[in-house]
């Protein structure tokens, strides 16, 4: 590629990682389409450095091509050298630069803001509040609590991801949105007694381990458990039968959440969504009925729904 004031080149073997970029893993199959476009048309993005004080250059972004051009054996790579940060910036470089990127591995990003949120602390003498430590790391706070959440969970669940981290994600059999899903669900039950707590871990090993094995398939099939809990909190069902419905989910290994889900509250469910919606009609049905008119579209579709619950009211 063509110099500029700005670009300098440097051997590959002058750089190192940064040891505080988030993204800690890098599948294989990315790295090799990676090679293939190098090895064709050259690294066209110079990477960005720092110059270390120790000595050579430091990552700030590029790792990838970085890698690739290791790999390939290439003698020089265009950088462009920024001056060198202090550790709190490196970190909030790093997520800065990165943002919006989607292909950060969620559980060595959320380990980095942790660390992001110590160091904030040990210089502020205080630890950063949700919003203030969302600026630091260009992120939102929602963003924000789902990494802290991750954090969260379970560490022998945790480190059933991090076995799975150095396939495509496309292979990946179990993520953090899994476990997320599956403690959120587990605990909702446990809130209402379904479940006692010391059967709660029982519960999500059994939902890890039909996820891996494909017997679940919907990362958001556990959002279920919590509906059934809800049906428990309402008394819409007794709570002896939705435990019924969640030992045979635990006892069974063919057996889904959705498959307990209607066995046991899906009828109530939907009866209950049903009667939010004439609730909310009701009051908007109202609120026309004062201003006297009515559009002939409307009245038209008024009397289908008039006619659909005199037949459901006459079945009774």
């Amino acid at each position: 590629m063509a110099e500029s004031s700005n670009v300098r080149v440097a051997s590959p073997s002058e750089i190192r990682q940064n040891p505080e970029n988030p993204r800690l893993v890098f599948h294989e199959k990315e790295l090799i389409e990676l090679q293939d476009s190098i090895a064709a048309n050259g690294i066209l993005v110079p990477l960005t450095v720092f110059s270390s004080r120790e000595g050579g250059y430091v990552l700030l972004d590029g790792e990838r091509r970085w890698r690739s051009a290791r790999k390939l054996g290439l003698h020089r790579v265009p950088i462009i050298v920024q001056p060198e940060p202090t550790l709190i910036q490196n970190i909030m470089m790093m997520f800065a630069i990165h943002n919006a990127r989607s292909d950060w591995d969620p559980l060595p990003t959320a380990m980095k803001l942790q660390k992001l949120e110590h160091l904030y602390a040990e210089t502020e003498g205080q630890p950063p509040t949700e919003s203030q430590l969302a600026q630091l790391a260009s992120l939102s706070r929602g963003e924000v609590r789902r990494l802290k959440n991750i954090l969260k969970l379970p560490p022998q669940h945790l480190a059933l991801v991090e076995s799975e981290q150095d396939r495509p994600r496309s292979e990946q059999t179990l993520t953090v949105d899994h476990l997320l899903e599956v403690t959120r669900g587990a605990a909702a039950l446990e809130k209402q007694d379904v479940i006692a707590s010391g059967e709660r871990i029982r519960l999500e090993t059994v939902l890890i381990d039909k996820f891996r094995s494909k017997t679940l398939t919907s990362t958001v099939e556990p959002r279920l458990l919590a509906r059934m809990a809800r049906a428990v909190e309402r008394h819409d069902v007794s709570r002896a039968a939705v435990r019924a419905s969640i030992t045979e989910l635990v006892d069974n290994p063919n057996t889904t959440v959705r498959d307990a889900f209607a066995t046991s509250v899906e009828r109530v469910d939907r009866e209950h969504t049903v009667e939010m919606s004439v609730q909310r009609l009701e009051a908007s049905v109202s609120e026309l009925s004062m201003s006297g008119q009515v559009s002939a579209t409307l009245r038209e579709a008024l009397e289908s729904l008039q006619g659909t619950i005199a037949r459901i009211l006459g079945q009774s």
